[in-house]
């Protein structure tokens, strides 16, 4: 019976996190549809994606720490209702500023489902079966990011508002199974809410998206220097120095400073990031084949699929493999596979057939990256209070990754003229992260050590 109600339990997080991974990629297709029915600009049409980027960064860090002080559930709950009132708020949508609100409402309450899930692993299994359970959530993304463009696609063959109508019965469904299944934990009176750092964040965070869509691939040097990006660069360095100052003085901080002495939570946070930044060059890999093979794009999208395919059911055997190999030879292993499909990217004479082997090759790799492992070491290295907080500040390095690496990749494109030159160019540069990426994996506890700092997470804070 117990194993029953895991496999419920299990489902019920899969599928609020899939609810919200799917809307990064379902509502692609019906882009060039909303900007003609709302008469919007290209920059407009950024804003309207980015919206649901920096909403899902502050969801993560902000829903994650209320749930360490109230107990998952509640915030599970709370994430699902947010997201299903932003997707009704995009369907009754008679503007573009109910769009924008819309779109941020459902970024906001997505960032709260995956750290909300992952606490409630490390609360509910034992750590034999977290591995496992994680490398199912994982897995999540690379079906996210399949079936969105071909769901979307069908749905907008109906109105593009079916693609977030179908969110409200599914979200009915969560909220139900969570009322009945979550652990209704209830913490200790909370202290003062950390309000400067919650108000200091956004300003951080809105200065962030504020430097990265300012930045024009076509005049590199002139963006930098621009009021905008740089003007953004040096309000990021200000807030964050501030933002750090209030954390060290709060009560009960947003982000707890003592987290990061932890050496494995300061490497996997730096592994997150490098990790998305290196990911975000496959938005441009059917770029980079329509321009060296002259296939047409659609076919080219096609030509992704086997990668995912091929990460989507590597996840989860990563995550059973985690308490037999531990987690360095995981991320190690991953990593490697992404630097050899990236070194064919940035300097193979690419073939339909080589481009499908190196596909198929970071895809595995893939896995192992954005599953269970470094999910399981934010798990082995906090306590019940820190848990969902772990694992959004993880979410946040992870987003600034993707939003980072994509600017990157195509500011090295256009400034090589893009085309092949341009994006082989591109991926050259991300194989010198992708080696930082595997060196810094290499550094990090062996097998042994994570099994028994696993056993006791507050002492292995401290090492």
């Amino acid at each position: 019976m117990e194993h029953h109600n895991t496999k419920l339990l299990l489902a019920l997080l899969f599928t609020g996190t899939l609810m919200g991974a799917l809307d990064l990629a379902i509502i692609g297709p019906a882009l060039p549809v909303i900007q003609l029915e709302f008469d919007m600009q290209q920059r407009q049409l950024a804003g309207l994606i980015n919206s649901y980027t920096l909403m899902q960064m502050l969801g993560a860090l902000l829903l994650a720490k209320i749930a360490d002080r109230t107990g998952p559930r509640r915030i599970y709950i709370i994430s699902i209702l947010l997201f299903a009132t932003g997707s009704l708020m995009l369907i009754v949508a008679e503007s573009t500023w109910m769009l924008y609100a819309g779109r941020a409402m459902q970024g906001f309450g997505a960032g709260g489902i995956f750290p909300a899930a992952a606490a409630v692993i490390g609360a509910r299994l034992a750590p034999a079966e977290r591995g496992q359970a994680l490398g199912i959530l994982g897995m999540v993304w690379g079906v996210a990011f399949l079936a969105g463009p071909i769901l979307g696609g069908i749905l907008l063959r109906f109105s593009w508002h079916w693609l977030f109508a179908i969110n409200l019965p599914i979200a009915a469904i969560l909220i139900f199974g969570a009322m009945k299944m979550l652990p209704n934990d209830r913490r200790q009176e909370p202290k003062p809410f950390d309000l400067r750092g919650m108000l200091t964040l956004i300003l951080a965070l809105g200065a962030l998206i504020m430097a990265i869509t300012g930045l024009d691939t076509n005049a590199m040097q002139d963006s930098i220097f621009s009021w905008r990006v740089g003007g953004g660069i040096v309000l990021i360095a200000m807030l964050t120095a501030i933002f750090w100052r209030i954390e060290k003085q709060a009560h009960d901080p947003i982000v707890r400073p003592a987290l990061f002495a932890s050496s494995q939570i300061t490497k996997s946070c730096i592994i997150s990031t490098g990790v998305s930044t290196v990911q975000s060059g496959s938005i441009f890999l059917p770029a980079l084949l329509v321009a060296s093979l002259g296939i047409a794009p659609a076919d080219s999208a096609l030509l992704l699929l086997p990668g995912v395919v091929a990460a989507t059911t590597a996840a989860p055997l990563f995550g059973r493999l985690i308490n037999v190999t531990g987690t360095r030879f995981i991320l190690v292993l991953g990593q490697l596979l992404v630097l050899c499909s990236t070194l064919v990217y940035a300097f193979a004479d690419l073939t339909v057939t080589i481009f499908l082997m190196a596909s198929i090759v970071g895809g595995i790799g893939s896995a192992g990256l954005v599953g269970a492992p470094l999910r399981y070491i934010m798990l082995a290295e906090t306590g019940n209070h820190d848990r969902a907080a772990a694992q959004g500040l993880l979410s946040v390095f992870s987003s600034v990754g993707r939003l980072t690496g994509a600017a990157l990749v195509g500011a090295l494109a256009a400034s090589k003229g893009g085309g092949t030159v341009g994006y082989q160019a591109a991926f050259g540069g991300l194989v010198f992260i992708a080696m930082l990426v595997a060196l810094t994996a290499m550094t990090l506890k062996s097998k042994t050590a994570e099994q028994r700092d696993m056993e006791n997470p507050q002492e292995s804070a401290a090492t």
